[in-house]
């Protein structure tokens, strides 16, 4: 069953990633594209989560707000490629090494399959990646700076992880829906944008 799950979760990681690079031809379609998504997070949330309902669509509309707020005004494709690659890379390395190497369990009241090692092994490789990456491609931003910027996503990226993951706990339920086989459901699997989304519209403001 652990391998038919990892199937699953492979082919879904790999259609919405090949989903998400497809519509980077196309600016409109991306919002389409992301705008979706947001409207099943809500349907999950208003058929799955009865307690803090309210608060949880707070928390969405703000998110959303801030996603139409940066793609009006603030839009960048760099910017939205290193959200979006941050967040897989980080969630991919600290599942792996998490599952391999994770013995020390925190917070377990709200994520119990949570280790520490699975963090800092997400933390230590998604920062070697990108400082190749730097070294690479040498983007026009001070090395310092541009590993700020990556850890702070993945630091937002925890956030909105551990945030809906007290909200399952908090209504009893281990998954939003099973609409993305080997993931759960869409407030499942973007959890991490939705925080880290709030998080790039006030750093492109500033």
């Amino acid at each position: 069953m652990v391998y038919k799950n990892f199937f699953y979760r492979f082919i879904i990681s790999v259609l919405l990633i090949s989903f998400y690079f497809f519509s980077l031809d196309n600016k409109s379609i991306l919002f389409l594209l992301i705008t979706f998504i947001y409207i099943i997070i809500f349907y999950e949330t208003y058929i799955n989560f009865k307690k803090y309902q309210k608060l949880i669509i707070i928390y969405l509309t703000l998110s959303y707000l801030s996603f139409l707020l940066f793609y009006i005004k603030y839009f960048d494709y760099n910017s939205l490629n290193i959200l979006i690659i941050s967040i897989i890379l980080f969630d991919t390395f600290s599942y792996f090494v998490g599952r391999l190497l994770g013995k020390n369990f925190i917070f377990k009241t709200i994520s119990p399959k949570k280790t520490l090692e699975g963090y800092l092994g997400g933390f230590s490789l998604t920062n070697l990646i990108f400082i190749v990456y730097y070294n690479v491609f040498k983007p026009d931003i001070a090395l310092i700076n541009f590993l700020m910027l990556i850890n702070l996503i993945i630091f937002f990226s925890i956030l909105g992880d551990l945030i809906q993951s007290f909200f399952k706990r908090k209504n009893n339920i281990k998954d939003s829906s099973n609409l993305l086989p080997g993931h759960g459901g869409f407030f499942d699997r973007f959890d991490s944008f939705i925080t880290s989304i709030i998080f790039i519209l006030f750093y492109s403001i500033l």
